[in-house]
């Protein structure tokens, strides 16, 4: 406890000679503009991450089950069935979604085809989606398609166009006429009822949902889905629904929920966001350096105080105890400040959207760069600080113990 006192006395009191109070000062800012960095770009990560789970919650369910070997589950009506009379269900239904070809007044493009049934407003509101035309249900034997924005720019597809939209999908059973190629493939037509937006690229590039029985027709199943898609209710937690399902209809089948479906993306931005924190942290080694300096400064003005310690019968080891933890305080003085003024411009930029995005507002989601500030990160950086610092401190209390041996 001597050594901490007299390491706090010495870290705010002014000493003998200007530079060594202008050097101090250099170590407590470089410390804390470091850390106040790392501090922001883990919060404009943490924006973006959070803005990507916003995002995806547009389309996708909150809980999707697939089969766990092949393509298709094959009673997906039924085991939709079951799993909607749960009480931790609100609703549970069948989809399909495959590959596919669509043609359009002469122009053509591969898309993902995605049949759902009429109450599929149940699990996810197509409605809110659509910026042209409108979501329609079958009508006197009329089908509609609703296309993703970019699939009717490509195929200059619109509602209101009253020509077909043609889709071919590869014949799954049956004979095949190699004289004739088109025997290969089965075909429908619909009109185009909307267009929709989602603003995630894997749905707005090249998505055309169809009625489930189009879906169904095409590719030539009863009642098999590729995937059965589920909402819940109020007050449920997506994690007991989980588990309800698995009880209930057992192994066999995958069920993830938002985060797992879109694991890949949120992978990536993990990946880039800690990438980011190592390279910091380098920066954050580097600015630390300057503690050294400090220290072996301080410990040239501190020669009389040493010496004074030395005849009251303080140790060596006492006495570079002393440097080591004001080296220590430094670095935790300048994470702090740090962490303060990132936490507070993260704040800022998070309620008031100073920094706006370079680039057409009208083509963007979010016109200012999305943060979000997390608790843990803050634990984590003022961690990597104390490490860091520690660390330099060790290497100063070597050079230390060196002079008091001289």
């Amino acid at each position: 406890m001597f050594a901490l006192r007299v390491a706090i006395r010495y870290l705010f009191s002014k000493k003998t000679h200007n530079a060594v109070n202008i050097i101090s000062l250099v170590a407590v800012v470089g410390v804390a503009v470091a850390t106040m960095a790392i501090v922001c770009v883990l919060s404009v990560f943490n924006g973006f991450s959070d803005l990507a789970a916003r995002q995806m919650s547009r389309l996708d369910p909150e809980i999707k089950v697939t089969a766990t070997t092949g393509k298709t589950i094959a009673n997906g009506d039924s085991i939709a069935g079951v799993i909607a009379s749960l009480p931790e269900v609100a609703a549970a239904v069948p989809t399909i979604q495959e590959q596919a070809l669509a043609m359009f007044n002469n122009r053509q493009i591969p898309i993902t085809l995605k049949g759902i049934p009429d109450n599929f407003n149940e699990i996810n509101s197509i409605d809110s989606l659509i910026i042209d035309g409108a979501y329609l249900l079958p009508v006197e034997e009329i089908d509609y398609a609703t296309l993703s924005v970019g699939t009717s720019m490509s195929l200059k597809a619109y509602p209101g166009d009253f020509r077909w939209l043609k889709i071919y999908v590869p014949k799954r059973v049956g004979r095949i006429n190699t004289s004739n190629p088109m025997t290969a493939f089965r075909a429908d037509s619909l009109l185009v009822g909307g267009v929709f937006r989602v603003e995630q690229q894997e749905y707005d590039t090249d998505m055309v949902i169809v009625p489930l029985e189009n879906a169904r027709r095409l590719l030539q199943y009863t009642t098999e889905s590729t995937a059965i898609e589920i909402a819940t209710p109020p007050g449920v937690s997506v994690d007991k629904a989980i588990a309800a399902i698995t009880a209930k209809i057992g192994s066999g089948y995958e069920i993830k929920d938002r985060m797992a479906q879109q694991e890949q993306a949120f992978r990536m931005i993990s990946i880039e966001k800690w990438i980011s924190f190592v390279m910091l942290a380098f920066i954050l080694i580097i600015a630390s350096f300057n503690i050294i300096s400090t220290l072996s400064m301080l410990v040239i003005e501190k020669d009389e105080n040493i010496h004074t310690f030395k005849a009251l019968g303080a140790s060596q080891g006492m006495i570079a105890r002393i440097f080591m933890l004001e080296g220590w305080l430094i670095s935790l003085a300048g994470g702090f400040i740090g962490v303060i003024i990132g936490v507070t411009l993260c704040l800022i930029q998070q309620f008031f959207g100073v920094i706006k995005l370079n680039a057409d507002p009208s083509q963007l989601t979010i016109a200012t760069y999305p943060v979000v500030v997390n608790v843990g990160d803050l634990v984590i950086v003022m961690a990597l600080v104390a490490v860091v610092g520690l660390l330099t401190s060790l290497v100063t209390s070597v050079f230390t113990r060196r002079r008091l041996k001289s």
